[in-house]
């Protein structure tokens, strides 16, 4: 019986701790941001040092699109021509983003949104953990 009562108190904290993601929330995706991290289903995780690429998102009214920029020396970005759709939709209490290309349709769900940090989530159980990415230039 003990340890039924640990677990279930274990569990409801663990639900708990599990942030609830609002309307206002959305627009804190806005900007450029760099995968830190991976964690896979398995429990792994896969660091990024280096990002060579990252990605630009922008979002209005639950609509908008993510592009992958990369950063140059001077503190600009190469941009290419390729862009994924994203509307916004919430499915009982969580969001998810619904990326949209001529090629495939594909969605994740929004895990934690703060305003240095984010958490996608796709059907794979892939966990991505972006961080802002902080502009440099050796100019």
């Amino acid at each position: 019986m003990k340890k039924i009562v640990i677990i279930f108190i274990s569990v409801l904290s663990l639900y708990s701790c599990k942030q609830k993601i609002t309307d206002n929330d959305i627009s804190k995706i806005n900007g450029y941001w760099e995968i830190e991290k991976v964690n896979l289903p398995n429990g792994e995780k896969k660091q990024y040092k280096i990002n060579e690429a990252i990605d630009y998102f922008e979002i209005k009214n639950k609509k908008g699109f993510r592009k992958k920029v990369y950063p140059q020396l001077d503190g600009k970005y190469l941009v290419n021509d390729l862009i994924e759709e994203i509307s916004i939709t919430k499915e009982k209490e969580d969001f998810f983003l619904n990326y949209s290309t001529k090629y495939a349709k594909w969605k994740e769900q929004i895990i934690e949104i703060k305003d240095s940090t984010f958490i996608l989530k796709n059907k794979d159980d892939l966990e991505y953990h972006y961080k802002k990415q902080i502009p440099f230039s050796l100019k």
